[in-house]
């Protein structure tokens, strides 16, 4: 009888042990606390400008997702033509991280969006360029007067338009400006319904190796155009380590393409659909960089706010200083 109790006792022993222990793993994960932790989880949207970036290879290496994953975030990609569908995006909060060219990023300080300039990726010198036809009989960029140009509007291309118009004693009202986007304007040029284009590498090598086109005769083209990374404020206040981590993760694909050069250009040619001797061009047209705001493209920067503004371009003056934050990149660079 006594051998009985001692039996039942160690039983339900054995059983409170493993019933406490069903508690404590069903309750690690009861579907209320695994709907927490994926609604503690954070998405991060990253957008990239026009494809064919450092942010392209990061998307297709898969590196900013297993970087955010140690702070519990997840990311999702969009792609866009150019900067002013950004801003709307942006506008939208269907955007955290992407990179800028001077137009948008101007435009958007202006239109009071809350980002933040947080690392310079080139000054744009030589990026834009204005082609003509072959046959064409223009000579100077004042012979554009009354010309019809095709550009994408808030685009580092139409603020480069500006510039080059100004600087010749133009403005923008003495031409004809046709908003089409890169991919849109190509066929209009090609099939000659506007005088002139404004774009940038791959289509300038492409036109001219065709002898479809040529380059505009006397352009400036070192006027700069400072692009830079951008963060939403919010993302900068509640969680300034993953602005740290996409800083990093962006450095590292920087050095990755340096040292990898032929496979980086396949990859995105691969993912562009365009033969690999285009993105090599692209490549070259393009020097990657990563850099606090200089004073140089702030001074850039600030002058072409006046600019603009003077043009009625933008709504608003700002002081370009003030969606600067260097902490980051300074860190991140040390």
């Amino acid at each position: 009888m006594k051998k009985n109790n001692v039996f039942n006792k160690v039983i339900f022993t054995l059983l409170a042990s493993f019933l406490l222990l069903g508690t404590i793993f069903v309750g690690s994960a009861t579907p209320a606390q695994a709907a927490k932790a994926d609604k503690d989880k954070l998405t991060i949207n990253v957008a990239d400008n026009g494809g064919g970036s450092i942010l392209s290879i990061i998307k297709e290496k898969g590196w900013l997702e297993a970087e955010f994953k140690k702070y519990n975030a997840t990311v999702t990609w969009s792609e866009f033509p150019s900067g002013p569908p950004i801003l709307e995006a942006f506008a939208a909060k269907r955007v955290d991280f992407t990179f800028l060219g001077d137009g948008a990023a101007l435009q958007g300080q202006a239109a009071g969006l809350k980002f933040k300039n947080i690392a310079l990726i080139s000054d744009g010198k030589g990026i834009s360029k204005i082609l003509i036809p072959t046959d064409s009989k223009i000579k100077s960029v004042k012979d554009l007067k009354g010309k019809t140009i095709a550009v994408a509007k808030g685009t580092t291309f139409h603020v480069f338009l500006l510039k080059a118009l100004i600087k010749n004693g133009l403005k923008e009202s003495d031409v004809k400006l046709v908003n089409l986007q890169l991919a849109d304007g190509l066929p209009a040029f090609v099939s000659g319904k506007v005088d002139a284009w404004v774009t940038p590498e791959p289509y300038v090598t492409q036109l001219i190796s065709a002898k479809t086109a040529k380059l505009l005769p006397g352009l400036d083209t070192t006027i700069p155009a400072p692009s830079a990374l951008i963060a939403r404020s919010s993302i900068i206040k509640s969680h300034p380590e993953l602005v740290t981590a996409f800083l990093e993760v962006y450095k590292e694909a920087i050095a990755w393409r340096d040292d990898n050069l032929e496979e980086a250009a396949q990859l995105v040619a691969d993912k562009k659909k365009y033969p690999i001797e285009i993105i090599k061009i692209l490549n070259n047209s393009f020097n990657y960089t990563l850099t606090p705001i200089t004073k140089e493209a702030i001074d850039a920067q600030q002058k072409t706010v006046n600019l603009l503004y003077d043009a009625k371009f933008l709504k608003k003056k700002v002081k370009y200083s003030d969606s600067i934050d260097n902490s980051f990149i300074n860190k991140v660079l040390k």
